[in-house]
């Protein structure tokens, strides 16, 4: 599988394209946004995911991940040294998979990369329209719809969604959830993402978000979409 690293620091980069290497990943690196808007142009679907710094030096990787994200269904993840939640939540919004911060192992940016690519070759459910009032989904253009008009969704709140679609009426605590979104590799992840997740789906699904009636709180227990 070929990755896309786009990743200022040469030393970093050389000794992440060698592990990445070993691990029978080939890749292409950029150092900087213009190259690699110019590698996207002709190669976007050449990649099985873009693993992309946060800051660079002419730009921010916001804006990869913007690019990839309109243009395919490619997973981003992010590797940055800005450890704050304003940060790491508008990578989330903007559709990123993951992301993991500096200075961290090899081994465990490895365990990410595998969890996502496996999240993504996942099959979709066998409906194609799922129907929980108010809300549509429509599996095989991966929409969503509440009252008819169509919700703009992320890849990871959309994911989100059809496991409460295949779990109705289920209280699921968020150890379920956590599992499911980001398979083996949880234990690796913040559970504060899976907070913001809900609330961003709570923010485009519910008519109150902040007294919720599609994705209920069972005290103690953790979530209930549907009966």
């Amino acid at each position: 599988m070929r990755i896309l690293l786009v990743e200022d620091d040469k030393t970093i980069a050389s000794g992440l394209e060698y592990s990445l290497q070993q691990d029978q990943f080939s890749t292409v690196i950029c150092y900087n946004v213009e190259s690699a808007k110019n590698v996207l142009v002709k190669q976007l679907d050449q990649f099985a995911l873009c693993l992309v710094d946060l800051s660079l030096p002419d730009g921010s990787g916001y804006e990869i991940c913007k690019i990839v994200k309109e243009q395919s269904d490619i997973p981003v993840i992010f590797l940055t040294a800005i450890d704050d939640e304003v940060n790491v939540v508008m990578g989330l919004d903007m559709g990123a998979d993951d992301y993991i911060t500096k200075p961290f192992r090899v081994r465990e940016l490895l365990s990410r990369i595998k969890s996502v690519l496996r999240r993504y070759q996942k099959q979709p459910l066998a409906k194609t329209i799922i129907d929980i009032d108010p809300v549509r989904i429509h599996t095989q253009e991966g929409k969503v719809y509440k009252h008819g008009t169509e919700i703009s969704v992320t890849a990871l709140e959309y994911r989100l969604l059809l496991i409460f679609a295949n779990h109705v009426g289920q209280i699921l605590s968020r150890n379920q959830l956590l599992e499911q979104i980001w398979d083996v590799a949880g234990d690796f992840v913040n559970d504060n993402t899976l907070t913001v997740y809900i609330k961003r789906l709570r923010e485009k699904l519910e008519d109150d978000p902040k007294e919720p009636t599609f994705i209920k709180t069972v005290r103690g227990l953790g979530y209930k979409v549907g009966e």
